[in-house]
């Protein structure tokens, strides 16, 4: 096998540079690759995805191509799913390993482990707690659920994806975003006082028997750090300046933000619904930067006004770790035939991390 090419080579290559140098590689590699593209993505990298999406929405397109490589632009859990979801002979890649998801931090198995226990010692978890892992989670937590009875959600899917554990058992345990799991449930009518925050810093969650009897749902105390920087005096000021406006967020920002939009819905919502509304119409978004400001450029023509939420500067720090020259330096190994920076999830996790994900394709596909 081919020597590896050192990152060091690669470090200091111009963007331009390495934008006509990935492009001479992908040409080299034809077929046998194909590059996920998150919208969260920055342009520089973003423009050279084949597919552009949402993390589940880019991992079955990469599982269905014929790609031998899917160089995923993203956070690491989804390129977890890329390879969870790809055939055997498929390999998933991640350009900078360094490239995480602080929500998902905020759930690591040892912890969801231990509440499980503690949950034991309140009530029988197995017989009447669903488990339920947002899909910005390890592979070792989707494993979980799929060995607990429980399945992932995306925030496209969340509230049929509750439904249906709800018809297995009458609580859930959702991790590890509070914020899409209680927008969600409030929306399908589940009162505030049925829903607790299970605190993981704390001995049972900081909970008493009686608050997690009384609970529909135990909301694990993580957040996404981009959308906890959405206030309600944004909205406010908004409103204020543009009577007439729009507000559309992600269900990932605060209670608060969610009850005074217009509109709350996933990414793929979000940009639908701006596409899809009136000429001239003025619209407040709360999601990440770079979507914001590729979504902007995209409707200027049509006359429509996109405004980022929060006055202070807010994209994805992780996922901008992924930049042209880690890509560059992926592409260039796979001509040389070195694989770099592989992502693998072990089969057995695997197994029941694809189980809890076949749950959620049953019931939302």
């Amino acid at each position: 096998m081919a020597t590896a090419l050192a990152y060091e080579q690669f470090d200091g290559v111009p963007d331009e540079d390495c934008a006509e140098r990935i492009h001479a590689a992908r040409k080299k590699l034809g077929q046998r690759l194909v590059i996920l593209g998150h919208h969260y993505q920055r342009d520089e990298v973003y423009r050279h995805a084949d597919f552009t999406g949402d993390s589940l929405k880019l991992s079955r397109l990469a599982a269905a191509s014929d790609a031998d490589y899917i160089v995923f632009c993203g956070v690491h859990f989804m390129a977890e799913v890329a390879d969870i979801l790809s055939r055997p002979q498929q390999v998933s890649i991640l350009p900078d390993l360094s490239a995480g998801c602080s929500m998902a931090d905020m759930a690591n198995y040892a912890a969801v482990e231990r509440a499980w226990k503690e949950l034991g010692t309140m009530l029988d978890p197995d017989a009447c707690v669903t488990p339920i892992t947002y899909i910005n989670s390890s592979a070792d937590l989707k494993a979980f659920c799929g060995n607990h009875g429980g399945l992932v959600c995306t925030s496209s899917n969340a509230a049929r994806v509750l439904e249906w554990a709800y018809k297995q058992r009458e609580k859930v345990l959702f991790f590890p975003d509070q914020h899409l799991g209680r927008n969600t449930a409030d929306r399908m009518g589940i009162p505030l006082d049925e829903m607790v925050e299970w605190d993981f810093n704390q001995p049972r969650g900081g909970l008493t028997k009686e608050q997690v009897g009384k609970a529909k749902i135990l909301l694990w105390k993580g957040f996404c750090s981009v959308h906890q920087m959405f206030k309600p005096a944004h909205i406010d000021a908004f409103r204020k300046q543009n009577p007439q406006g729009k507000v559309i967020s992600h269900p990932e920002c605060s209670f608060e933000v969610c009850q005074k939009s217009d509109h709350v819905g996933s990414t793929e919502f979000i940009i639908k619904t701006v596409a899809e509304s009136s000429p001239g119409s003025h619209w407040l978004v709360g999601t990440e930067l770079n979507l914001v400001n590729r979504l902007a450029q995209q409707q200027r023509a049509a006359g429509k006004t996109v405004e980022f939420m929060s006055p202070t500067v807010c994209m994805c720090s992780t996922m901008f770790r992924i930049d042209p020259q880690h890509l560059l330096w992926t592409l260039e190994n796979l001509v040389v035939g070195r694989v770099v920076n592989r992502i693998k999830v072990p089969p057995a996790e695997a197994e029941a991390a694809r189980l809890a994900l076949t749950r959620m394709l049953d019931v939302s596909p």
